[in-house]
This record gives structure tokens, C-alpha cells and sequence, in this order.
């Protein structure tokens, strides 16, 4: 039995998030149904990170037991038949049994891009507020509130299985470019809707022209409801690294592929 590690990419437009659910095809159900037709035999794989309905990856990493004896590159172009083009894997590692993607990961990155200009050919790739002031200087004011180790409950949806919310965000990075601002933050661990929260908030700064250390009393209110400031949408969002123990997995191709954003 091969213990693997899978790094991927996906048009999140085209699932309904990574976990299985009711509603499909979700990520997981894909590359779950195309290792299993392949093996002849039920492959389970579990994901670094769940990303919702819309959100999209280029450095997500899955894990699984695979009973045959094949190489990673058979395996690789075996996968590259059953699955639908909006999912690419990227490389396949073999890893010791112990490896876990989701426990086992330091840290993880998303970025997040806000178009100024929306087109046919970005409509699902990049997030377009029009009714928004957005102002590159008044974001970057925002980022020392968000720095450390922090309770972002105010920053979560409600979940029933996380008695835990504290998160600390090692980095954050807000650029302008040509047609696009981009938002990048990484973090030891991020709770569901997090990043989308924090850009909302972020947002709402620049457009009211509020002191950006309101964020600091939005974190300390500790509650999951909030008025103050809003979710943005899926579509800008991309899991786009997470980083592990050189000892645990080393992809050969793991390079940065922040240009294919």
C-alpha cells in the first residue's frame, strides 16, 4: 500500500467546494471517483484545506492509501483521463504512512484579487465591487491589526466543530498591479470564511474612511454575526501554498505558480 501526497490545482467555479456533500461534483468526489476507478477499489483522500463553493487552488494538497503498484507518474497520467479539465494535478509524492495534508501543514497562503475592470474572461476568476472605494493605501493601514496570534471569532462562520479560533497570521501583503489589487495572507490555520471576512472588513475601512484600528475592536467583540462589515465573494479567492516539514513531503515541482494568477 502507497502513502501519497497529491498537490493540485482547480477552477473552483466548476465544484461545489473541495469536501463531498449532497450537492455535487465537489472536488474531493472527483479526484476520489477517479483514483477509485482507477485502483478498482474505494481510495479516500483528505484535503489541507475544505474551500467553499467558488473558491479555487493552485497549491492544494491531498492525501491517500493507493493499493496499486504504480509510479507517481503513472499515476499522474492515469488521473489526467478521469478527471475533468477544470482540476490539474500538479505532482504526487510518495510519503511515509504517518503523513497527514490537513495536521501535518505549518502553514497555508491565499490570495485574493479585487479586479478593477470586470470582463467576460475574469468574471469567474477575480472579484469586481464597483460600489466600493477602494483604496490600495487605506487596505495596507489595515494589515498591523491583523498580525499575530488573535481569537478571529468575528471573523468566522458558526461552526458547531471548531472550539477553537485562535489563528495567527504570519504575513500579509496588499499589491497594486496594472488592472488588480491582490491581498495575499498566510497564516498557521484559517477558519471557514476567514479570508473573505477579513477583506470584507479591510473594504469596509477604505470605503467609510475608518480608522483601521476599528479591526482591533471588531476582533475583540468575539462574535460571529457582524454587521460592521461584509464576506466577500468566492470568486478572487485561491489557496495558493501550504507548507510542510522538509522531512514529510517534498514535491519536485512544488514552484511558485503565483504568476498563473
Amino acid at each position: 500500500m502507497k502513502h501519497l501526497a497529491i498537490l493540485m490545482a482547480y477552477d473552483g467555479s466548476q465544484f461545489y467546494g473541495w469536501q463531498i456533500q449532497v450537492q455535487t461534483p465537489t472536488v474531493q468526489y472527483c479526484l476520489e471517483k477517479a483514483l477509485s476507478e482507477i485502483a478498482k477499489e474505494k481510495v479516500m483522500v483528505v484535503g489541507a484545506g475544505r474551500t467553499d463553493t467558488g473558491v479555487h487552488a493552485i497549491g492544494q494538497v491531498a492525501h491517500c492509501d493507493f493499493p496499486v503498484k504504480m509510479t507517481t507518474k503513472q499515476i499522474i497520467d492515469a488521473l489526467y483521463s478521469k478527471l475533468p479539465k477544470a482540476i490539474k494535478i500538479i505532482d504526487i509524492a510518495d510519503v511515509n504512512e504517518d503523513f497527514h495534508a490537513r495536521y501535518d501543514a505549518l502553514t497555508r497562503t491565499y490570495h485574493y484579487i479585487i479586479t478593477k475592470y470586470q470582463t467576460p474572461f475574469n468574471y469567474n476568476f477575480k472579484t469586481y465591487l464597483p460600489k466600493y472605494k477602494i483604496e490600495i493605501e487605506k487596505l495596507q493601514a489595515c494589515i498591523e491589526y491583523f498580525i499575530g496570534e488573535k481569537d478571529f471569532t468575528s471573523f468566522a462562520k458558526p461552526n458547531p466543530e471548531i472550539k477553537n479560533y485562535i489563528c495567527d497570521i504570519k504575513e500579509i501583503q496588499i499589491n497594486e498591479r496594472k488592472d488588480d489589487i491582490v491581498i495575499k495572507i498566510k497564516a498557521n490555520r484559517f477558519l471557514h470564511n476567514m479570508v473573505r471576512r477579513m477583506v470584507g472588513a479591510m473594504i469596509m475601512v477604505s470605503h467609510k474612511t475608518q480608522n483601521p484600528n476599528i479591526i482591533t475592536q471588531w476582533i475583540e467583540m468575539k462574535k460571529h454575526e457582524q454587521k460592521n462589515y461584509f464576506t466577500a465573494p468566492p470568486n478572487g479567492l485561491y489557496l495558493t501554498k501550504i507548507e510542510y516539514p522538509i522531512d514529510k513531503v517534498s514535491f519536485t515541482t512544488y514552484i511558485s505558480r503565483e504568476d498563473w494568477i
